[in-house]
């Protein structure tokens, strides 16, 4: 690896005045373009993380850039206190691209936020106050959506949470789901494809079952689609694999090809929850941000990145699973779960050296795929043969 080209220690500089709160990869990172980026020592890496599932359409893609560097120079900030054009823009396309029985849109910063925002508006709609989730969940890390997360390690860290109006149940288990459901429940959380808690997913009666509960049982039904919305997963939206409509769904990661943006969508029967003046985000749906949006949604429909996904999930599944060290491969589309025969973090570590970028993931003998939607057949065999010299090395 080559040495920095400047003499500033990056890495230094940022232990020093950033809080510690990720471990992070060895490398400092400062130019992206198409599904790789370079560090600051001029060393190119596949990106095979995404930048955790952000960079649907490639880092920096250059229609992305311009309606950033276009609206800059036209509006960068106005808040929700007035009509924007751009903003106004952006919901169409989000409910046109979305959910078939998407009616309204709310505009945050983070999946995090938008996940706090689902579950106050389905308090909101509802008049209750209770809400099940799954065990292998991941929702965020603030209090509200950590408070629906699965992991008790990370709860149990921030105990002064809201977890004890919370009911978790596995996920795919839809008898446990059933028991735990009340009146008193107010939403049913779910990633329909789980990520962090292992790449998971459920059967087609198990979503078909939890949508018909929901339904019966006058719970709003929220889709945590953060990583999964908009070609992830091989499909415009995850739950379209099923024939599925949330209540409500929420996402971010990607939708605005790396500006942070989170969304919440409402279908027609509780758009209406939220009064005004009782949420608001100064912000969400800021112009820079819709400008970005906007440009992401459109190359991801007009290239039919979703398709893609599709097609080389079963690519990377024929490749991969031909590697000695490779037990299984999970997941949907471009979110890949790679089960290995050993721990995963060496792996990682073994990937990198040679320039390849993938994730970790909460298995400890896990590795994640969350490339750009825009990788090709020769970026899968650059890939595979990494991975082949890493399991040859032993």
């Amino acid at each position: 690896m080559a040495k920095a080209e400047t003499g500033t220690n990056w890495r230094e500089m940022e232990d020093t005045w950033l809080i510690g709160t990720y471990e992070k990869l060895p490398i400092t990172v400062v130019r992206g373009e198409g599904v790789y980026i370079w560090d600051d020592a001029g060393n190119k890496y596949l990106d095979m993380y995404g930048g955790h599932a952000v960079a649907s359409v490639g880092h920096c893609h250059p229609e992305v850039v311009k309606a950033i560097s276009e609206q800059a120079g036209k509006l960068i900030f106005y808040s929700n206190v007035a009509y924007n054009d751009t903003r106004a823009d952006a919901g169409r396309i989000v409910c046109q691209q979305a959910y078939p029985h998407s009616r309204g849109v709310f505009f945050c910063n983070s999946g995090t936020e938008a996940n706090e925002t689902a579950l106050k508006i389905a308090r909101r709609a509802t008049g209750r106050s209770r809400v099940i989730a799954t065990t292998t969940g991941f929702h965020g890390r603030t209090i509200g959506s950590l408070s629906v997360t699965g992991s008790e390690k990370l709860r149990s860290t921030f105990p002064d949470n809201l977890d004890k109006l919370t009911e978790f149940v596995p996920f795919g288990d839809y008898d446990l789901l059933e028991r735990a459901m009340s009146q008193d429940v107010a939403a049913v959380i779910i990633e329909p494809v789980q990520s962090t808690g292992g790449v998971r997913v459920a059967s087609r009666r198990y979503y078909d079952q939890v949508r018909e509960l929901c339904s019966g049982s006058g719970a709003a039904l929220i889709f945590d689609e953060v990583q999964t919305a908009f070609g992830r997963t091989g499909a415009m939206m995850a739950g379209l694999h099923w024939g599925v409509e949330p209540d409500i769904c929420t996402t971010a990661k990607a939708v605005a090809g790396g500006v942070p943006c989170g969304v919440v969508i409402l279908s027609e029967a509780i758009r209406g929850a939220p009064a005004p003046g009782e949420h608001g985000s100064t912000f969400g749906g800021g112009p820079l941000a819709m400008a970005a949006l906007r440009a992401t949604l459109n190359i991801i429909a007009r290239d039919k990145l979703h398709d893609r996904a599709r097609e080389l999930e079963q690519e990377l599944r024929d490749r991969l699973g031909g590697i000695s060290i490779v037990r299984a491969v999970k997941g949907k589309g471009l979110l890949l779960g790679i089960d290995l025969d050993r721990e995963a973090k060496p792996v990682i570590e073994a990937l990198l050296k040679r320039g390849v970028i993938v994730g970790a993931s909460g298995p400890k003998d896990q590795i994640r795929l969350l490339p750009p939607l825009t990788i090709t057949s020769e970026h899968v065999w650059e890939l595979t043969r990494a991975l082949t010299e890493v399991a040859k090395a032993k």
